[in-house]
């Protein structure tokens, strides 16, 4: 795309950023959607980093095209990713979940591209500080870990493309190409897609999993754990039990206790609908079914260039 920031500094032809998704994005989704013209990135947060070096491998193999990583800072084995990043030389890190000051300068150092998702303008601001190529904001219609303000997209981005200097990148809610000619006229110059790819064909997502998600309708998500990591998640059992203990006042400890260190694993990957944690965004109501990735991403280009001619025709 002629005269974009995001397609400049990324070296990629689409705008179009699929989320790097725990327990979905894998190599196989990463080339995918990088072989169809946009960026595909390697979620890491659910990855060992003997797990994270062959995904990172893999793509590179499967993809002559630009790709990149998601990193949650949180990470408890983060540096060691760190490390395999660094020497694998992967082009791009999408940071998340942490204060990019840390590592953004040693990224930049070895010629990485940086991008940090943010949920609020202070923190869009602060990247930008911290040196941060561009900002992906994150409205909390998203299934990932959103702001505990619940600002929508639509309120979130105008501001923090008006303040900043850099690029800003829309994500949460965005599943087609209407939705993506809608926050670009808010001020973006890019799209992270998380739910659409989350049950592509190539996601390592369980088919219960998507199934489920394609099975979902308006209302059947909610954000929740905001006293944790606010996540958006699916109605289900396990669901159930976090409203009834957030309800009777349940102390941190015990939301810790309840959610445990599997949960998402057993919900998107291993395919458990009632123990399991089920995230997915608002946008999940209106996926209808399983595509190829690249199918994908070029449908909803092509109704992104539709719908900006009908625009211009008004």
């Amino acid at each position: 795309m002629k005269n974009n920031r995001v397609c400049e500094i990324f070296g990629i032809e689409k705008p179009i950023i699929s989320g790097g998704m725990v327990w979905c994005s894998g190599w196989k989704l990463a080339a995918a959607v990088s072989n169809a013209g946009g960026l595909g990135l390697i979620g890491a947060g659910s990855m060992h980093p003997d797990t994270f070096l062959e995904h990172v491998q893999k793509c590179k193999k499967a993809t002559q095209k630009p790709f990149g990583v998601n990193i949650p800072l949180f990470y408890p084995e983060v540096e060691k990713l760190i490390e395999i990043i660094l020497q694998e030389e992967v082009p791009i890190v999408f940071t998340s979940a942490g204060s990019p000051k840390k590592f953004t300068g040693l990224f930049k150092e070895n010629g990485i591209k940086v991008a940090q998702v943010v949920s609020s303008l202070k923190f869009a601001l602060k990247s930008q500080e911290a040196g941060v190529d561009v900002v992906v904001a994150e409205g909390f219609e998203a299934g990932g870990h959103n702001g505990k303000e619940e600002t929508t997209t639509m309120c979130l981005i105008p501001p923090i493309a008006s303040a900043l200097s850099i690029p800003v990148i829309s994500a949460g809610g965005i599943g087609s190409g209407k939705a993506m000619l809608a926050a670009f006229a808010l001020g973006a110059e890019g799209v992270q897609i998380g739910s659409r790819f989350a049950i592509s064909e190539e996601s390592s997502a369980h088919d219960n999993f998507k199934q489920k998600i394609v099975a979902t309708q308006e209302g059947d998500t909610i954000l929740t754990l905001k006293d944790l990591v606010a996540v958006r998640l699916v109605k289900n059992k396990f669901y159930q039990q976090v409203e009834e203990a957030e309800t009777r006042g349940a102390t941190k400890e015990e939301l810790i206790e309840l959610l445990g260190k599997r949960r998402s694993k057993k919900g998107i990957f291993e395919g458990d609908l009632d123990e399991g944690e089920i995230e997915i965004g608002q946008v999940s109501a209106h996926i209808q079914d399983i595509q190829p990735a690249g199918n994908i991403l070029n449908s909803i280009w092509v109704e992104f260039l539709e719908e900006k001619e009908r625009i211009n025709n008004l």
